[in-house]
């Protein structure tokens, strides 16, 4: 049986460029597969770019063909396909009214794919890794005149302004069903959420999110200290259960930072992350491993408890003067950065010292 040489599809034709056709349609994954390629960047022997996409990311796909597997999976997307040739737009016999709407593509397949995918690859090479379900997705084509125009779409389609990932990460909370890599920082987010929100929280009002810009501290500086603690610390008892999360884990978090505010006063009231490194990032990380220490060496869970052992740090740190004392090193004050390097060089050194000064302090 021989293979069809044209692919027909009824389109519609939204009033937009008249020099640079648009059109939309729904067609099977392996359908596309049929008309349109996916051509990624390279050099030829000449050295002349070849191609546009981006290498896949296999993590990305995985996450779309495990969620289009789901009955409940939909893909408003469409996938984004470019022809440079072997497509043309003919009229349908429809009432005059109609008839610039809708129109009838024709697509010459006979050389192979002409359609080249200028958006949605993860979605399409997810697609076809599908087994035993047919799903129809949403293309919008243009036809181009030339490769460099072809050039010139992909860069102005591909160049919009994502979300800000604060933004997404405030919104996950809302959300179900999501990848793990998503769901872990979803819990993230609500107990963030309830830190800022709650009346009884030390943290209250102090987080900025972007609904909350004047908050000093990033709230997702806040979200590494809690995902570090759910994966390995004093919050993975409430790793699988939301509602005590939120009630003995935000008490467990917000209890900590009541003792920092207290003990660290001067370094936390009325100051930023310009003058003084406690509300900064790499402050609040490092912070959340002397969290974690003190609940495993003393079994602190609430103000008082924490403060006796943040007491013990107060003389051996630099938060908005002086200088730190890593050993032979020394910082000025300011010199940390949110950099994972410095991070872990305050977190070890404040660790270190807790663990060198609470045996003194019980003996004592």
């Amino acid at each position: 049986m021989s293979v069809p040489r044209f692919l027909h599809y009824d389109v519609l034709v939204p009033r937009q460029s008249e020099g640079l056709p648009v059109f939309t349609f729904a067609a099977r994954a392996a359908e596309v597969a049929r008309f349109a390629r996916i051509e990624r960047a390279g050099r030829d022997g000449g050295g002349t770019l070849q191609g546009f996409q981006r290498p896949q990311i296999a993590g990305h796909i995985r996450e779309i063909r495990d969620y289009l597997e789901k009955p409940t999976a939909i893909l408003p997307n469409p996938i984004v396909v470019a022809f440079t040739g072997a497509a043309t737009l003919e009229p349908l016999l429809l009432p005059d009214e109609t008839s610039e709407r809708f129109k009838r593509l024709t697509i010459d397949i006979a050389c192979g794919p002409p359609g080249w995918i200028v958006d949605g690859q993860q979605r399409f090479t997810a697609l076809s890794e599908l087994r035993g379900r047919e799903f129809e997705v949403l293309v919008s084509g243009f036809i181009c005149d030339s490769l460099e125009e072809l050039q010139k779409q992909f860069i102005l389609i591909n160049n919009t302004r994502p979300l800000p990932k604060a933004l997404v990460y405030e919104l996950l909370p809302q959300v179900s069903d999501l990848p793990q890599r998503m769901s872990s920082r979803s819990q993230a987010a609500l107990l963030t959420e309830a830190l800022n929100y709650r009346p009884d929280s030390s943290l209250r009002g102090l987080i900025r999110q972007q609904t909350n810009p004047k908050g000093m501290i990033r709230d997702t500086v806040l979200q590494r200290v809690i995902m570090n603690s759910l994966t390995d610390g004093a919050l993975r008892l409430y790793a699988d259960d939301n509602r005590l999360l939120l009630d003995q884990g935000a008490r467990l978090v917000s209890e900590f930072f009541h003792a920092v505010k207290y003990v660290f006063e001067e370094d936390w009231e009325g100051k930023t992350p310009k003058n003084s490194r406690l509300v900064h990032g790499a402050g609040i990380i490092a912070m959340g491993y002397v969290m974690e220490a003190l609940h495993v060496m003393t079994g602190a869970e609430d103000r008082e408890s924490f403060a006796r052992g943040l007491r013990l740090l107060q003389p051996k740190t630099a938060w908005s003067s002086g200088e730190w004392v890593f050993g032979e090193e020394r910082r000025r004050w300011n010199g940390l950065q949110n950099v994972p390097s410095d991070i872990r060089q305050l977190s070890l050194y404040l660790v270190g010292e807790l663990k060198r000064a609470l045996p003194q302090a019980e003996a004592a």
